[in-house]
């Protein structure tokens, strides 16, 4: 798959004299085009819905875009579920999927009416204590356990996960909700990340529809959805082939056709948690050579750090980068791409093969539109940068702006120290 910058150069030059490297920049039209893609690949299913997954590129702008194609938001946190209340997302167009949740976080869930998604059998009670009563609809989130495998090979080991309920809580789960009052039903799995394949989202489905048929037959719940989540994945590497979300949507209206409609159970929704699909490709970070060394190894330092993009440093995750400008010359230098991190392993590459870059050359570090900006920290000292969006008619506009040095400082609650760094403002 050729990785293709948004901007030229001389774009990049011209958005720095109002906004300095290093930014997140957003490209709307990507965005739109997949977001209508997804939803036609499963218009098959009258119900289907695509809840974001706000975790991985928590912005008001980006999700109204998608907002505007019917995608809800699936949250894991208070903040989350506040941050989507506030952009007027409320009730059924809200998933709250958490793990070890305080009570508080249930409340408001409740309170605004999300869809309470149950990560443990043991928060059945837990959130009826809460509440008084158990909302009418819930969901719980399913784990099978093992390895979970394709014809490609073994994706994952759920058994390794925190997340979920077994085989044969889903079944006691079921019954103790279904007696507690609880009306409508739906399952939940989350069972390998980034899959760049078109098989994972038809076999999982698989599993749960067949899963669906045993437990609305043995407890007698009303299944009312079925949520496949994330783990439909984006091709970091360029010569990994992408995932067609069309076939991906034809496959599982097969297999829903195949177990789903003989047994009755036609009307269920599909529902999809896909944060890293929605967002991942449609996200680049630009950011300036400001350095170069040559001592055991060539290392070109750049303004961006890991706390701008975290993948490569903590999972040695591949992101794909251009210099612009330099997009057609031939990659015959081997650098180490570099951040200013007290850490070794702050680089967003290791002996990668570029084109020779010389200090104030722009570098586009690609699919950087999820769990990109989201996982940044402020280690050192260092402040997260803006997040731009790139509009479809080419203009740019800020839609997160640069964190100053007051932003950091604003939570010391040592005043006189606070006082005198105002005055640094």
């Amino acid at each position: 798959m050729n990785k293709v910058p948004f901007i030229t150069k001389e774009k990049a030059q011209e958005i720095a004299k109002t906004y300095p490297t290093p930014f997140h920049l957003y490209d709307e039209k990507g965005i739109r085009e997949n977001a209508k893609a997804v939803k036609e690949a499963f218009s098959w299913n009258s119900g289907f819905k695509e809840y974001f997954a706000v975790k991985a590129t928590p912005n008001p702008c980006l999700i109204q875009i998608l907002r505007e194609y019917g995608c809800g938001c699936d949250c894991s946190s208070m903040t989350e579920l506040m941050l989507s209340k506030a952009m007027g997302v409320e009730g059924g167009d809200i998933m709250f999927s958490s793990n070890e949740t305080p009570a508080e976080e249930y409340a408001y869930a409740a309170k605004i009416g999300a869809i309470i998604n149950l990560d443990d059998i043991t928060h059945i009670d837990f959130v009826e204590n809460i509440l008084g009563k158990l909302p009418e609809t819930m969901s719980c989130r399913y784990n099978p356990g093992g390895v979970f495998k394709m014809s490609n090979g073994i994706m994952d080991n759920p058994g390794d996960s925190k997340y979920g309920f077994t085989t044969e809580q889903m079944f006691e789960g079921f019954r103790i909700l279904k007696e507690k009052g609880v009306k409508n039903f739906g399952i939940h799995a989350f069972l390998a990340s980034n899959t760049v394949t078109n098989e994972y989202y038809p076999i999982l489905a698989k599993q749960l529809f067949k899963l669906a048929v045993q437990l609305e037959k043995e407890t007698g719940a009303d299944i009312k959805f079925i949520n496949l989540s994330g783990g439909v994945g984006i091709p970091y590497q360029p010569d990994q082939e992408p995932n067609d979300i069309k076939v991906i949507g034809e496959g599982v209206r097969k297999v829903f056709e195949e177990v789903l409609v003989p047994a009755g159970m036609g009307d269920i929704a599909i529902y999809t948690e896909m944060g890293r699909f929605m967002m991942g490709p449609y996200g680049q970070l630009v950011t300036k050579a400001i350095h170069e060394k040559h001592i055991h190894k060539e290392y070109i330092g750049v303004d961006a750090c890991a706390v701008n993009l975290m993948r490569p440093a903590m999972y040695g995750a591949y992101h794909h980068i251009t210099v612009l400008g330099k997009e057609d010359a031939p990659c015959n230098h081997k650098y180490d791409i570099a951040g200013s991190l007290c850490e070794n392993n702050d680089k967003f590459a290791v002996d990668r093969m570029l084109p020779q870059i010389e200090k104030g050359d722009y570098l586009v570090i690609h699919d950087t539109g999820a769990h990109g900006y989201a996982m940044g920290y402020n280690y050192n000292g260092k402040l997260k940068s803006a997040e731009l969006l790139l509009k479809e008619d080419g203009s740019v506009e800020m839609i997160r702006r640069a964190e100053t040095p007051k932003d950091y400082f604003a939570t010391l609650d040592c005043l006189d120290v606070y006082q005198n760094l105002e005055k640094e403002f």
